[in-house]
């Protein structure tokens, strides 16, 4: 009898004294688990964009009339390129689903640079936001062509 009494009082002991280590620390568990942290839309369209603008066989990113306000926009002083221009993102707290427009480059293989752009786009987006990357669509709206001049507005003063 008495050995089973100093085992409770050994178990006893432990689970005080645990107990007591546990109301001294503050904030319990792991630093980097306190908190939430949320991602805008923007953030991961920029992010995509990048990433989608460094593969071969990309020339530009949106439709036509969205690359011409873009370049008229670039040209005003003080404006910045628009590297979210053809990506759109929805970010829930976990995932993200992305929709790229696309202009390829005349005589690469489309299939090809849109698993490329896929690739790409799904490595960065959760290797820098920890999010799961669930889709990335993407729309061919162009080609361009090799004797295609740049779209570019007139200058008005000259």
């Amino acid at each position: 009898m008495t050995e089973t009494t100093d085992q409770n009082r050994g178990t006893e002991g432990e689970a005080l004294s645990t107990r007591k280590a546990q109301t001294t620390r503050r904030g319990g568990g792991d630093p980097g688990a306190r908190g939430r942290t949320t991602i805008a839309d923007g953030v991961v369209e920029k992010i995509a964009g990048m990433a989608a603008r460094d593969v071969d066989g990309v020339h530009a990113m949106g439709s036509g009339l969205a690359r011409t306000f873009g370049a008229v926009r670039d040209r005003v002083p003080g404006g910045a390129k628009s590297v979210t221009r053809g990506v759109k993102a929805e970010v829930g707290e976990v995932q993200a689903a992305l929709d790229l427009e696309i202009v390829v480059e005349y005589g690469v293989s489309i299939a090809d640079v849109a698993r490329d752009v896929r690739e790409n786009v799904i490595t960065a987006v959760e290797r820098m936001t920890g999010l799961e990357v669930v889709e990335v669509n993407i729309a061919v709206s162009d080609v361009k062509l090799p004797e295609e001049e740049e779209e570019e507005p007139e200058r008005r003063i000259q």
